[in-house]
């Protein structure tokens, strides 16, 4: 049997090579809603100059969209990161439902999630690659309903084929996500009670 790769471990290796090297590269951070992006930005808001990459054509119906995306803007300035950069890609949910046809039946954390996170890492990929950017990677990970096995798999590849490296991560573990609990009380950020599509939404 394979063992399972730390990707928590990875990452803590890679921040410690940047911290010696002196660099702050340019990551594109994918975010999904401000409860997954508070730790993720408490921990590596000093290490990378971050722009925030928002785009989830999963998210239904469009003024969920619109709320996640102001409660992530919120967050920032409620944090002090408001030299941080926010690219809001515009809400197309056409994208999401072609990709899964044939998987509405699909339980969540299968087939349908998978294709989903390679919809929206793909993206991330090719929006890191045309603003030059030195890293991608996204906040997904920190929820225990995520497979990280999977998004830095996906990531990786995307990754590759953009020509920008992904960085590993999983930012749940560490006490991660309990943290982001405590900062979404903090900050009284909305928690939603499904992950974003119409799918999950109706098996909530």
């Amino acid at each position: 049997m394979q063992n399972k790769v730390n990707y928590s471990l990875l990452l803590e290796g890679k921040l410690k090579e940047l911290e010696a090297s002196g660099q702050k590269p340019r990551l594109l951070l994918h975010v999904c809603c401000a409860p997954c992006s508070s730790y993720v930005l408490e921990y590596l808001h000093d290490r990378f100059d971050i722009t925030l990459y928002f785009y989830n054509p999963n998210i239904a119906p469009e003024e969920e969209y619109d709320f996640r995306f102001e409660e992530v803007t919120r967050l920032c300035e409620e944090c002090g990161y408001g030299d941080i950069k926010i690219i809001r890609e515009h809400y197309e949910p056409d994208e999401f439902t072609e990709m899964a046809k044939g998987l509405e039946g699909e339980p969540e954390g299968g087939a349908r999630c998978y294709k989903c996170y390679r919809l929206r890492l793909r993206k991330a990929a090719s929006a890191a690659k045309e603003g030059g950017f030195d890293y991608f990677t996204t906040t997904l990970s920190i929820s225990p309903h995520k497979n990280a096995e999977w998004l830095n798999r996906i990531g990786a590849e995307c990754g590759e084929a953009a020509g920008v490296p992904y960085l590993l991560s999983d930012f749940k573990k560490k006490g991660g996500y309990q943290r982001s609990i405590v900062l979404s009380r903090e900050h009284n950020l909305y928690r939603q009670d499904y992950c974003g599509c119409i799918y999950s939404k109706n098996n909530r």
